[in-house]
């Protein structure tokens, strides 16, 4: 099957639940995968772009450091499964995840199982995360810490204590910051062993597919090579004008044949539908690329019939609050005049008692 890139973006964008089609956010398959969130409300804006008002309670779904040791909400439910298949299924896997880049004089799974099982004790309650790294620090071997120029001290490893977490069964309480922990209860245990990577990487490729292995496995924080052991069987090859990638088999259909994109949102940075390994596909421009996935500090994208046309930012004063959009193109007056109504979901997300929209050029 060959497909146009045209078609791939249309296909996301209707897997990614950007046609507002769901009602509410139990109702959104993204869900499925998880949604990143930051102390900037990400995962509360990333919603509004595909729900026909906020979000409401989102007690049901539980705050996490899960792919690649970021934030994600998650379905509570989901979260035993999630944490087998995100546990490493070999050494190089475990040393790959880490980014570790010295012998550190343990191995790095054993360094995993330590890890968790130390930090499931040294979080009985809710707890900061500054007490709760010093009292893991104290209960692991001197190999699995390091000296941190910013805090001045020695603690545990920063992507070790966060690829942790979710095997101990922490999580984050959500709007707290600095960040605080609290043990999730009940909670099965440490994983032991790799289950279920398989529908990981299905997931993965509903949302951000026809992909390739190596893209699965960058957006998990590993190598292809960690992943091809549980690759999937039931997946179609999708010749992406050129590229050879995979797609789940049941969604061949929506691909071929998606609905058109709706005609602008605003979406945050960090966005899912952002997290794609394949940037040269979502953004073939290289200049549009470092506008929007800065080294610190993105924006969000402005998205303009399926297209990633602009960046924007937000600056809040008091009870107002000022959008500013740079587009890559000019803007007609009728995608104006739809970007400021999106603008008023973002003003509604943060509370504003009004919103203003300056469109910057150059």
């Amino acid at each position: 099957m060959k497909v146009t890139r045209q078609q791939v973006l249309a296909y996301r964008i209707a897997e990614h639940g950007l046609h507002r089609a769901a009602r509410d956010e139990s109702e959104l398959a993204l869900f499925d995968l998880g949604v990143q969130d930051t102390s900037n409300a990400t995962a509360r804006l990333a919603l509004a772009a595909r729900l026909p008002r906020p979000a409401g309670d989102l007690a049901g779904f539980t705050l996490i450091w899960s792919y690649r040791g970021a934030p994600h909400l998650h379905r509570g439910a989901d979260l035993p499964a999630l944490a087998e298949a995100l546990w490493p299924g070999s050494e190089s896997d475990a040393w790959a995840r880490l980014a570790w880049r010295a012998d550190r004089g343990i191995p790095a799974l054993e360094a995993y199982a330590v890890t968790a099982r130390a930090l499931r004790e040294a979080v009985p309650r809710t707890m900061g995360k500054g007490a709760a790294s010093a009292a893991l620090t104290a209960a692991i071997p001197p190999g699995l810490s390091q000296w941190c120029r910013g805090c001045q001290a020695t603690h545990v490893s920063e992507q070790l204590m966060r690829l942790a977490v979710l095997p101990a069964g922490i999580r984050l309480e959500t709007d707290r910051y600095p960040a605080t922990l609290s043990p999730i209860e009940p909670w099965p245990g440490i994983p032991e062993r790799t289950r279920g990577v398989d529908r990981v990487i299905t997931t993965y490729l509903r949302f951000f597919g026809p992909a390739t292995p190596g893209e699965v496995a960058g957006f998990l924080g590993t190598t292809r090579k960690s992943v091809l052991p549980y690759w999937p069987d039931d997946l179609s090859e999708v010749d992406v004008e050129g590229r050879t990638c995979w797609l789940p088999e049941d969604r061949l259909d929506l691909l071929r044949d998606p609905p058109a994109p709706p005609p602008v949102r605003l979406l945050p940075a960090l966005d899912p539908y952002l997290q794609a390994r394949d940037r040269d596909l979502l953004v073939p421009d290289k200049a549009a690329q470092k506008a929007l996935w800065r080294i610190l500090g993105n924006p969000g994208a402005l998205l303009v019939d399926g297209e990633v046309a602009g960046v924007w930012r937000a600056r809040t004063a008091r009870t107002r609050i000022e959008i500013t959009v740079q587009p890559f193109a000019p803007l007609d007056p009728e995608t104006r005049a739809e970007v400021e109504a999106e603008a008023t979901t973002i003003g509604a997300v943060r509370g504003a008692g009004s919103v203003a929209v300056r469109f910057a050029t150059g």
